[in-house]
């Protein structure tokens, strides 16, 4: 995974004034673009997208100060039509546009080429089993919320305060397969994994793929496959969260197994009263290259 992430920074160089083909690069890499802009978002701290956008912007800022071609002229070469798109972009990046920037040689803020390195630390105990799971579905009641990645979402947690009391227990009731008991679910997230950007979260249980879904209750379709279960323990969510990240810097370039389209799952095995701490087990969706 290292590998493929390092040539992927490769390729961002040679295509900064083009077109970069995650999926087919990808699919040379004998990985997906799914797994790729996900581990790739996990590790830099940033989505693919904004380091491409920010690594074109430092080597516009080059052209820009050198002062030797027209400002569309180089706002055409990094993949803009027009002097105000590339603008916007320029300033986005710089907090200043490219006419200040020529003419008073800044400021600018440049983004190193990146380069990974896997550190084995071991800081993170990764509690972990695989499992082969055949199709099922998750029932419950589901909204969209913004992805924040640090600390409550005060989103989801106004979601499920909003649900009677009462409907917890017949959910709890409707659940006949694994992952068992009440479940935090979250789908349809931006591949990139970038802050803000919205994501379905399910209230709910998983049922077989054969139970019917009573009425007034959202379904998410999961298909068979294989699933990599992280089982995490402490301070409730900052152990989760952290074993979460520790997923993409630890396990994932450790293991032959890569992320797969669907949603991940949390199942609350045990808690304190004030859900200050809790025993937890995080599902995420795997196959193997």
């Amino acid at each position: 995974m290292i590998s493929a992430l390092n040539q992927l920074v490769d390729r961002v160089e040679e295509q900064l004034t083009g077109e970069l083909d995650v999926k087919e690069l990808a699919a040379g890499l004998g990985t997906t673009e799914y797994h790729l802009r996900r581990m790739f978002s996990s590790l830099a701290g940033m989505p693919l997208s904004e380091y491409v956008r920010r690594r074109r912007m430092t080597v516009a800022a080059g052209d820009v100060v050198r002062g030797e071609e027209d400002l569309l002229e180089i706002a055409v070469r990094h993949g803009y039509g027009s002097r105000e798109a590339f603008g916007r972009a320029f300033r986005a990046v710089h907090g200043a546009g490219p006419a200040e920037v020529r003419r008073d040689g800044g400021p600018l803020r440049t983004q190193p080429q990146l380069r990974f390195r896997l550190t084995v630390e071991g800081s993170i105990p990764m509690d972990t089993r695989l499992t082969d799971r055949p199709a099922f579905r998750l029932v419950g009641h589901s909204t969209r919320v913004p992805l924040i990645h640090s600390g409550v979402n005060p989103h989801i947690l106004q979601h499920i305060a909003a649900i009677p009391q009462e409907e917890h227990q017949r959910l709890k009731e409707l659940g006949d397969a694994e992952p068992a008991g009440l479940l935090q679910v979250s789908d349809d997230v931006d591949p990139d994994a970038r802050e803000g950007t919205e994501l379905t979260y399910l209230h709910g249980v998983a049922v077989g793929r054969d139970t019917p879904v009573p009425d007034g209750l959202d379904a998410i379709e999961v298909p068979a496959g294989m699933w990599a279960v992280f089982r995490t323990s402490g301070p409730h969510p900052e152990a989760l969260q952290s074993v979460w990240a520790a997923t993409a810097t630890e396990w994932f370039p450790s293991n032959p197994w890569r992320l797969r389209p669907g949603p991940s799952i949390v199942a609350v095995l045990d808690r304190a009263a004030d859900f200050s701490t809790a025993t937890c087990e995080l599902w995420l969706p795997v196959d193997r290259p």
